[in-house]
């Protein structure tokens, strides 16, 4: 009977997904577990997993890697996709709010990935749907899936997601993506080493939110000192469409480079991930190093959002 309880508890069946905190530690790593056998499948084996599913893309932002490999995990699992990648094109332009047309894309699809460039757009998308909604990412908030493919990367290379020094580096601001994995590296006992420019260090909530879950979480404003600690270094592009000035997204450009003459003292085992598109951040030098797992981490997109997807829309009754 305990066993039925915490199968149940851990069944990600019908949810939502808007932050990476709705995943416990152990429905991390089942997800982990699932998408590492994904892996097959992601690169061409057949599945009917989600035969006759249909998952809505609703874009309302510019986005490349994450919805195409959303749409070739459902196609990949044997289901289709209706797609919103031009926010101009839809009613939104005449003035239906977020919610209605939400509202209605649940009634048109088993799912609904979305993003946004408003924060807290999927937790109000998850109010107005009937089914689930996964969030893409929502402004400066929270992008769970990505930091999902991220954890692939890093247990993939090192065996664990214990025991890591990780250097988060660049826009810890504004970006999404180190807000996200920030909090799932404290879950599992990383060292989170923070390095970025002043004006851009991680917000004052989020470390009180990382401190109150026992973070190990200390600055480094000495960018060769970090590189030379890290077993990961995370890099994230300077997000200029966040910025409402642009006198302070210049101040910044450009602060920060990683080539392969700033990972000459690095540990052999280092690797440099990145969630891309990269802006000058990382040089193409680095793409030939040992050291550059970026491209291999985009690829894990595709069995993670298989194993994500196959949890919340597999066997089972469908919420509403």
């Amino acid at each position: 009977m305990e066993g039925d309880v915490a199968a149940r508890r851990m069944s990600l069946h019908g949810r939502d997904l808007v932050s990476i905190r709705d995943l416990s530690r152990e429905e991390i790593v089942s997800v982990l577990d699932s998408a590492r056998k994904m892996i097959p499948f992601a690169e061409g084996r057949p599945s009917t997993a989600l035969a006759g599913r249909i998952v809505a893309m609703a874009f309302f932002e510019p986005s490349t890697r994450t919805r195409l490999s959303f749409e070739s995990a459902v196609h990949r699992l044997g289901g289709s996709c209706l797609t919103i990648a031009d926010a101009g094109a839809t009613s939104l332009r005449k003035g239906e709010s977020l919610y209605d047309t939400i509202r209605m894309l649940s009634s048109y699809a088993d799912a609904i990935v979305l993003r946004h460039p408003h924060e807290g757009a999927a937790r109000l998308a998850a109010r107005a749907s009937d089914r689930p909604v996964i969030n893409a990412g929502d402004g400066a908030g929270q992008h769970p899936t990505q930091t999902l493919l991220d954890l692939a990367m890093i247990r993939e290379r090192f065996g664990t997601l214990a025991g890591l020094k990780v250097v988060l580096l660049g826009d810890l601001k504004y970006g999404r993506t180190v807000h996200s994995l920030a909090y799932a590296l404290a879950e599992f006992g990383s060292e989170i080493i923070l390095a970025s420019p002043e004006a851009l260090r991680l917000p004052e909530e989020h470390r009180e939110d990382l401190k109150h879950l026992g973070a190990k979480l200390r600055d480094e404003p000495d960018l060769d000192k970090a590189v030379r600690q890290a077993d990961v270094l995370y890099v994230t592009r300077i997000q200029k469409e966040r910025f409402a000035d642009e006198s302070e997204y210049r101040a910044v450009a450009g602060s920060y480079r990683i080539d392969a003459h700033t990972l000459r003292e690095a540990k052999p085992e280092l690797i440099v991930m990145h969630p891309l598109p990269r802006a000058g951040e990382i040089a193409s030098d680095v793409d030939t190093t040992p050291h550059a797992a970026y491209f291999r981490q985009a690829f894990l997109a595709v069995p993670v959002r298989m194993a994500l997807l196959q949890a919340i829309l597999g066997p089972g009754r469908r919420r509403g």
